[in-house]
């Protein structure tokens, strides 16, 4: 089978507009027969210097973001109670200030140098979605798109699209390449999905929403493929997924509600891999899971980590990022599918999974891991 690839870290700044047709894009792709060389699709390609500090700051202000509504109150209670907390709720305090003042400084700056508008739009999603912190996102992870021939434009340009992908880690950066997903395979806008309680963390929701993102519930999914025929893309595993980092394991043995979904909607599914997600940070679990359950329980990730250099809830190591995707599963549309229709359905979603790893593992530069599921 023909495999492409696009790489994204190379791609010329001025290509990456919403104006682009993507046919500029579909130029610069390269192809091979059965698979790419081993060890090519781990290449960390060198950046400027100013995205490398930019995307340094910039995640780490993103990260910390995520957990100050939730560490914030706790430490303001704690503080009231203990000179530790106080003292610890001050230095919480500098280093958003300091993160937040960089990003500032920064903003102003990558607006300007990608010719980028200074807020996001209320009306147009895909133009929001070409934002200079996932540019930068692209060119930090080295980030490379492989795809077969089978999924090659025109194959999916009529359909709405469920891009399922796997692992999460703990930030799954290859599905931040938003302009991808909505203009590669086919014109449809896709809409990202994330946990509810994310939605409605001050300033940042705004943020998700205008991009694209909707909640990960049946009701969200199933009336943009059906209402609005526009693309999904969603991370099987999850929250379960952010503790599975030391191994290629995939939290999705019993993540079946997608595939009823898909189904009921009558659309494909593509299985994506993303080969570098669980490399990029070092998570710390603790031996009796009980992060984990408070988590899943939650719905919103409590486990600490480490980034480049050691640094506690930094920015990432400089690992390559390879969204590889696998060749769809075509589902016909079932009004009340069965549960045998299902598990049927469902088994072809893992087996493309295994086709997607098995194919590209070697050229990933991991050829003795294995791919296992939970």
């Amino acid at each position: 089978m023909k495999y492409r690839k696009l790489n994204l870290a190379t791609l010329p700044d001025d290509l990456f507009t919403k104006q682009t047709d993507v046919k500029r894009w579909l130029e610069l792709t390269t192809t091979s027969d059965g698979g790419f060389p081993p060890n090519s699709l781990n290449h960390v390609f060198p950046i400027e210097r100013d995205v490398e500090i930019e995307r340094l700051f910039g995640i780490s202000f993103y990260m910390l973001g995520n957990v100050f509504p939730f560490v914030f109150p706790l430490l303001l209670v704690y503080s009231s109670m203990s000179h530790i907390g106080s003292v610890l709720l001050k230095i919480l305090l500098a280093y958003f200030a300091i993160l937040f003042i960089i990003a500032k400084y920064n903003f102003a700056k990558f607006t300007t140098k990608y010719n980028r508008p200074r807020d996001l739009s209320a009306t147009d999603t895909k133009d929001n979605q070409y934002l200079f912190t996932e540019r930068n996102n692209q060119k930090y992870t080295s980030m490379q798109f492989v795809w077969p021939e089978t999924i090659q434009r025109p194959a999916l340009l009529d359909k709405a699209v469920i891009f399922c992908v796997i692992p999460h880690g703990v930030a799954p950066l290859g599905i931040t390449a938003y302009p991808v997903w909505s203009k590669l395979f086919n014109d449809k806008l896709c809409h990202w999905t994330c946990a509810p309680i994310v939605l409605k963390i001050p300033i940042l929701k705004r943020y998700m929403r205008r991009i694209g993102y909707i909640p990960a519930k049946t009701n969200n999914i199933a009336d943009t493929l059906t209402k609005k025929e526009e693309n999904v893309g969603i991370i099987l595993d999850g929250i379960a997924g952010m503790f599975q980092s030391h191994d290629e394991i995939g939290h999705v043995k019993n993540r079946k509600g997608i595939i009823k979904i898909a189904l009921r909607s009558g659309v494909p599914i593509v299985p994506v891999y993303c080969f570098g997600h669980t490399a990029l940070w070092k998570v710390v679990v603790d031996p009796f899971g009980v992060l984990e359950w408070l988590s899943l329980k939650l719905d919103v990730s409590l486990t600490p980590f480490f980034g480049r250099a050691g640094w506690f809830l930094g920015p990432p190591r400089r690992v390559a990022v390879c969204v590889c995707l696998a060749e769809p599963v075509l589902c016909p549309k079932i009004e009340n599918p069965t549960q045998e229709e299902i598990d049927k359905y469902h088994g072809l979603l893992l087996k493309g999974y295994e086709q997607v790893f098995e194919q590209h593992k070697k050229a990933y530069g991991w050829g003795d891991k294995t791919l296992q599921f939970v």
